[in-house]
């Protein structure tokens, strides 16, 4: 009697990882395999095998492999075959196992992507190289093999920059630099300090990345994620939306795009996740995996295409089972969202709010891993995630927003691992508190690059007896990387340390400079990677303390010139009527209809100043040439993506002020501005404050540059705040509160420069005619 043949099998090289996550896709994908009849064998490490219990319960077997060796995982699956234990068909869900999975799959002539694609795609500078050489939109990168090296490339290419692994996962030891000065803290992230790493340019724009399967060797998009991160330096993903929300033909062409860039690199099978930008330039294609993405993507499509497998079809492809996936996918019906917690680093004391979240009925998924007694660690990469909320709803908007909302609902009281000095009594050691809500504008924002709705309000109180003594307001808009959530986080641990400290934040030594420890405090904030946003927020508060204190406005406290009136540009964004009314004009440029835009202002009697979000490249600057000479603006901010384009401009346009703005944050930068351009816009939002802009603006000013002093969306708070450096500016850009307030736009305001703290804005009549108003 012959025996019973051997069911087909499933082999799972490298299971899953440690995290819940990586756990959850494995198990997953054993269960679509077993729901197939298929008989599962798991291989992975020996210790990853025994700490993830529940991976190898969902398997029929399970043996230790090191799945870095790929070599050595596919003679070994040849030895079984041999022996009669083939299977029929290998997979991997994680990112390190890919190349053993493609190996054993070649070895064993089974349905795979060939080794050397995926070893391309894998080491990150070899795909960027070979995308570059299909005619695909890339960074310039290079490989380092030390800090020289990296100088080297910084000094040749135009700023900023990232440094990553050559590779790796989770955005592991992925870090910005803005120059020179940057590069041994980023240097010092790196998993692997012996091994070669990455240098490339810094690519500005909304993040996206692809999901999709490949059928019968051909790309299949089932949808586009929208992704939103922590701000830099480092670049962790707080939150996913699926599917991004994106004009139709916005997404037509992304997906053509990936789908063009996965058939160059010569991928053609299992599952895909592709990164990318979109930029003023077009598609930037980012790092591209052949496994599913991250952050409860796989929880977060089934949801918004129901019935959906994404193994099972994987699995039905391989072994010749009808596939029911078009060649092109409709838009999803329904919306899905994940976003991460980010609690402040720290030891936890006590959680608040997490039974409401967890039985939300539109939670689709839910963990926590910390509660008291746990410490937190710095967000720096994936691996430091403590917990995340996955919902469904019927649009992006609504899913982003429910995400949100569950996430800041839950509470986190944490106190610092390091013990710090208390002041002996409790009088000088206010409470923090540190309130977020979402807030919709008075009315949509458009720029080259994208359209503004809605932004994160967030307010930073020191509070002494429940009295308000110092108070900070701001902002957050996620188009430009800036995450609300993320971003109170950090100024409240940060502020909970100041306000404990027992060096004098708060009065300064007699006779010394009041603001010195405040400012040594925030350097080494800033140091230390805490974000500019933050470091703003908590610096308005201190400062607007400390002025209360001593009975002065802040910009007497710095021993700063009167701002007096502050005479507005009156800001255009791109598709918006422009005003003839003689006031300054701040033209948003950089879209299609430039040249008409242009055409409209000649002869207008009104200084102009032109923006065009560094939307032009070298055919567009001298397509508009002839115009922009006629026009002779006053200013022209950030023209072109090329600096090596300026010197050309300014000898073209010599009565113009030419100023960069858009990745001028430290004073490196705007050295380079100064030196490039020979002007700058200063933000504090970008700088991290009133401090560090201080520096660059008194620099500029001593080599004779043009100033001008800006703002993203922000609040009056805001506005009135960074108002207390016009006196030192060319022209005032400080228009940003008329979006968010029920402010009415006024050509100008004045300050209640008398009283104490951040003096409110007074919107008072305008200077008689012929008394010159202060810009």
């Amino acid at each position: 009697m012959s025996a019973a043949p051997h069911p087909r099998e499933l082999l799972l090289i490298g299971g899953g990882g440690e995290m819940t996550l990586s756990v959850d896709v494995a198990v997953q994908a054993l269960e679509q395999a077993r729901a197939r009849g298929l008989r599962t064998h798991v291989t992975n490490r020996a210790d990853t095998l025994a700490a993830t219990p529940a991976v190898t319960a969902a398997a029929d077997t399970a043996t230790a492999v090191d799945f870095a060796r790929p070599g050595d995982t596919a003679d070994w699956a040849a030895g079984r075959a041999a022996d009669g234990e083939r299977p029929a068909l290998v997979f991997g869900v994680r990112e390190m196992a890919q190349e053993a999975v493609a190996a054993t799959a070649h070895a064993l002539e089974l349905p795979g992507n060939p080794p050397a694609a995926v070893r391309r795609i894998r080491t990150k500078d070899a795909c960027r190289a070979a995308l570059a050489a299909a005619g695909f939109r890339q960074p310039a990168v290079r490989v380092c093999r030390d800090a020289s090296e990296a100088r080297a490339f910084l000094a040749a290419t135009a700023g900023p920059w990232v440094v990553k692994p050559r590779d790796g996962a989770d955005s592991a030891g992925v870090r910005k630099v803005t120059g020179p000065d940057d590069l041994p803290a980023a240097l010092a992230q790196l998993p692997d300090r012996e091994a070669p790493f990455l240098v490339e340019e810094f690519v500005d724009g909304g993040e996206f990345s692809v999901e999709g399967v490949f059928v019968g060797g051909s790309p299949r998009v089932l949808a586009v994620t929208a992704k939103e991160k922590l701000p830099p330096p480092y670049f962790v993903e707080i939150g996913h939306v699926l599917p991004a929300d994106l004009p139709e033909e916005t997404r037509r062409s992304v997906e053509e795009t990936v789908t063009a860039a996965l058939t160059a690199l010569e991928l053609r099978f299992g599952l895909f996740h592709v990164e990318l930008w979109l930029t003023a330039e077009g598609i930037v294609l980012g790092e591209v995996h052949v496994r599913i993405g991250g952050g409860w993507i796989h929880r977060m499509l089934p949801h918004v295409r129901p019935g959906l497998e994404l193994y099972g079809t994987v699995y039905d492809d391989a072994l010749g089972l009808p596939v029911d996936l078009p060649a092109r996918l409709p838009a999803p019906e329904r919306a899905a969202a994940a976003r991460y917690f980010a609690p402040p680093e720290g030891r936890v004391t006590a959680v608040s709010g997490w039974d409401a979240v967890r039985t939300h009925p539109a939670v689709l998924h839910a963990e926590l891993r910390v509660g008291p007694g746990d410490v937190v660690p710095g967000f720096r990469s994936g691996g430091d995630r403590v917990g995340a909320v996955v919902v469904g709803a019927a649009t992006p908007a609504e899913a982003r927003e429910l995400a949100r909302e569950l996430v800041a609902s839950v509470r986190f009281t944490v106190e610092p691992m390091e013990p710090v000095d208390a002041v002996d009594t409790g009088e000088d050691v206010p409470e923090v508190r540190v309130d977020l809500e979402p807030r919709p504008l008075t009315s949509s924002f458009r720029i080259s690059h994208m359209t503004i709705e809605t932004v994160d309000h967030l307010r930073l109180r020191l509070l002494q007896g429940g009295r308000t003594v110092g108070e900070g307001e701001i902002t957050a808009d996620s188009g430009y990387g800036q995450d609300g959530p993320a971003i109170a986080a950090e100024a409240e641990a940060l502020a909970r340390t100041l306000a404990a400290a027992r060096d004098d934040v708060h009065h300064g030594a007699d006779g010394a400079d009041p603001v010195a420890p405040l400012r040594a405090a925030l350097e080494k904030a800033a140091a230390d990677g805490v974000g500019a946003p933050a470091r703003m927020l908590v610096e308005m508060a201190f400062l607007d303390r400390a002025a209360r204190r001593a009975g002065v406005p802040v910009w007497r406290l710095l021993g700063l010139p009167e701002p007096g009136r502050v005479r507005l540009l009156h800001t255009v964004p791109i598709g918006e009527d422009i005003p003839l009314d003689g006031r300054p004009l701040k033209i948003k440029l950089g879209g299609a209809d430039d040249e008409q835009i242009l055409r409209s202002l000649l002869g207008v009697p009104a200084p102009l100043i032109l923006d065009a979000n560094r939307g032009w490249d070298r055919q567009d600057w001298e397509r508009l040439r002839p115009l922009l000479a006629e026009l002779a603006p006053a200013v022209l901010e950030d023209p072109v993506r090329d600096p090596a384009l300026l010197p050309a401009i300014r000898a073209a346009l010599p009565g113009t002020a030419v100023v960069l703005d858009e990745g001028i944050a430290t004073a490196g930068d705007a050295a380079f501005a100064v030196g490039t351009a020979g002007g700058l816009n200063v933000k504090l939002m970008r700088f991290g404050g009133i401090l560090p802009a201080l520096d660059a603006l008194t620099d500029a000013t001593e080599k004779g540059a043009a100033r001008m002093l800006g703002c993203f969306l922000e609040p009056p708070r805001a506005i009135a705040y960074a108002a207390q450096l016009a006196g030192l500016c060319d022209w005032s850009d400080l228009d940003g509160h008329f979006w968010v307030s029920e402010d009415r736009p006024v050509p100008s305001y004045g300050l209640d420069s008398d009283a104490p703290g951040i003096p409110r804005i007074a919107y008072t009549p305008e200077p008689a005619s012929g008394e010159a108003p202060a810009i």
